[in-house]
């Protein structure tokens, strides 16, 4: 027996967050009675539909790298009609996007079909390291930056600690570039990492996810992860 939005994202047919979501809406059913409730178990011989779609018919699992642009939404489709990374990619499968980047933020992320690598890439237990470059407003100090390492204050909780180095301070145009590496994936959390110590973030762009970089990659371009690489994500991250 197994929690019902866990089974769906083992189905590959969504992250587990958002099979909790399309739990409480009504989305989903349990030989044919609809489940509203979290945390529900079932087993192999009951019939799930998720949105009218029947989950036992698993796809098989694809992985894409994308280096993503400014102005794309990090999301599998978007209310607004606004393009989304999973019209970047040419595929017949259902994928979605593992995490978040903001609209005006650009760089690696993973996109799949695989629930189980998501939560595991996902959970804040593994660490999974993320390295990001911020182009911000002002001249930043070596106190400040110490404080980005040992962790603020955002959204009433503070951060972990993180690594982070100055890469270039230009007076001219009173800006910094720094490159920040991080363990955690809140919402948000580099530009509100900075906000915190007094700075603006006027460019981001995530340069690496665990072993992962954008090597080869032009904005907007994209490639299938190998084998190899999937088992190194499952295998060589595990604490």
């Amino acid at each position: 027996m197994e929690r019902l939005q866990k089974v769906i994202a083992l189905s590959g047919y969504c992250s587990r967050r958002k099979a909790e979501e399309l739990i409480n809406e009504g989305k989903v059913k349990v030989n044919g009675k609809i489940i509203r409730e979290q945390g529900v178990k079932v087993d192999i011989s009951d019939y799930i539909e998720v949105e009218g779609n029947d989950i036992k018919k698993i796809e098989d699992k694809v992985y894409y790298l994308l280096n993503k642009p400014r102005g794309v939404i990090a999301t599998a489709k978007d209310d607004l009609g606004r393009k989304t990374v999973v019209d970047l990619i040419k595929t017949n499968k259902r994928i979605y996007p593992i995490g978040r980047l903001d609209y005006d933020t650009t760089g690696l992320i993973i996109l799949t079909n695989d629930g189980e690598l998501t939560n595991f890439l996902t959970h804040p237990k593994n660490e999974i390291e993320k390295v990001y470059v911020a182009k911000i407003k002002g001249l930043i100090t070596k106190e400040d930056l110490s404080k980005l390492c040992r962790g603020v204050i955002i959204d009433g909780k503070k951060t972990s600690k993180a690594k982070a180095k100055i890469l270039k301070i230009d007076k001219k145009t009173n800006s910094s570039i720094i490159k920040l590496i991080i363990h955690e994936g809140r919402n948000h959390q580099v530009k509100k990492m900075f906000e915190a110590i007094g700075y603006e973030v006027l460019k981001l762009k995530r340069e690496s996810v665990s072993f992962l970089t954008l090597d080869g990659l032009k904005s907007g371009e994209y490639r299938e992860l190998s084998i190899k690489e999937v088992k190194k994500l499952y295998g060589d991250n595990k604490k």
